[in-house]
This record gives structure tokens, C-alpha cells and sequence, in this order.
């Protein structure tokens, strides 16, 4: 089991990213809320991961801290919630937010994450409940605008960089088109892009 990987940040196009450890390159799948936390290409970085191993491929699946990673462990535990799903809600909303909306069952702000209907959404409120008390998360704040990297995330045009990310999280393109299209996107990075986006959507930030 691949618990934890230190190494040098050699791309990162969400929802991958890529790690070289000592010569040998870890290809990683990660939530926005990691992405955001991630210093600049070529940085060293550290990161707690979650090995799937799967019939047709092992998946490496990498955390900015314990929380994260707990509490992705945690949703696959829930029914019908696959690692797809549970990195969609990482990305949509902070651990903070998501355990409110399991507390106040706040359906609606969890439906607008892609792939989740009404059913599932009452599921996760329903079995996560008593597991989010259990685990008593030392959850913090979402990231402020002022704690991003204030380099940009990828060379290419950070609006397309934006929208392929938000496809690969599991976003209509039509769906993408029009939350790109109700913000200001000029000067800003792909991953503020990205963002705005999730933040237009889920109602959170």
C-alpha cells in the first residue's frame, strides 16, 4: 500500500497530476481542494494518497492532508458512492461545507455536484451523518483567494485548462459553457477559474 508521496510537482492538469519520486513518475488523481493548495511546477510537495486496486488498473489517488484523505475514504463507504463521486465532492465544496450540508440536510446544495441526484444526495446525508461525528474532522476555512500561488497553474490558456478540468471532474460541456460564461475569467489562473466555477454552482465561498 502506497501511503504517502514526496517528490518533485511535474505537472498538474486536474484531475491529474505528476510526481517524481527519485526518477519514477507517479501519475495522481487528486480534488480541486489539493489542487489549490499545490505550489509551482517543479516544487517539492508531499502528499497522502489512497491506493485503488482494481481489476483492470491500480489508482493512485493524492491528498493535501489526513482530513482529506479521511473523509474520502469515508464517502466510499456510503452506497453507491465511487471514488469519481467522491472526488467530485471534494472539489465542489470544503469538508467544512459538505459536513454542514450533511448536519442541516441540505440536499440542494449537494444535486448540483455532477452526478448526484436527489436519491444519493439523501444517502450521504443519511449514512454519513453518524460517520462525520465519529470521526470529529479538524476542518478549516475554505482557501482565501490571497492563498493561492501567485503564479499561474499551466502555460497553455488557463480558460481552456479551466474548462477541460471541469469536463474531467464530470461536467456537461454545455453545463461548463454556461458557468464559465457567468464569471470573469480575465487575469485569473486556471485553478481560480476553476474555483469560481464550483463556487457558482454549489452557491459556496
Amino acid at each position: 500500500m502506497i501511503g504517502r508521496l514526496r517528490g518533485q510537482l511535474v505537472n498538474k492538469q486536474p484531475p491529474m497530476l505528476l510526481l517524481d519520486v527519485n526518477g519514477v513518475g507517479y501519475e495522481v488523481e487528486a480534488p480541486m481542494s489539493t489542487f489549490y493548495t499545490l505550489p509551482d511546477i517543479g516544487a517539492e510537495v508531499t502528499l497522502v494518497t489512497h491506493l485503488a486496486v482494481r481489476e483492470d488498473a491500480h489508482i493512485l489517488y493524492g491528498f493535501s492532508d489526513e482530513k482529506e484523505r479521511l473523509l474520502f475514504r469515508t464517502l466510499l463507504k456510503v452506497n453507491g458512492v465511487g471514488a469519481r463521486m467522491a472526488l467530485v465532492i471534494l472539489s465542489g465544496m470544503s469538508a467544512e461545507e459538505f459536513s454542514l450540508c450533511v448536519q442541516t440536510e441540505d440536499t440542494s446544495s449537494l444535486v448540483r455536484l455532477p452526478g448526484i441526484g436527489k436519491k444519493t444526495a439523501e444517502r450521504l446525508i443519511i449514512e454519513m451523518r453518524d460517520r462525520l461525528d465519529k470521526l470529529d474532522l479538524p476542518v478549516s476555512q475554505p482557501i482565501n483567494a490571497s492563498q493561492k500561488p501567485a503564479a499561474e497553474l499551466y502555460a497553455a490558456s488557463p480558460l481552456a485548462d479551466a474548462n477541460s478540468a471541469l469536463i474531467a471532474l464530470g461536467y456537461k460541456p454545455n453545463d461548463v459553457s454556461r458557468m464559465l460564461k457567468n464569471i470573469e475569467t480575465t487575469g485569473l489562473a486556471s485553478e481560480e477559474i476553476i474555483r469560481k466555477a464550483l463556487q457558482s454552482v454549489t452557491g459556496k465561498g
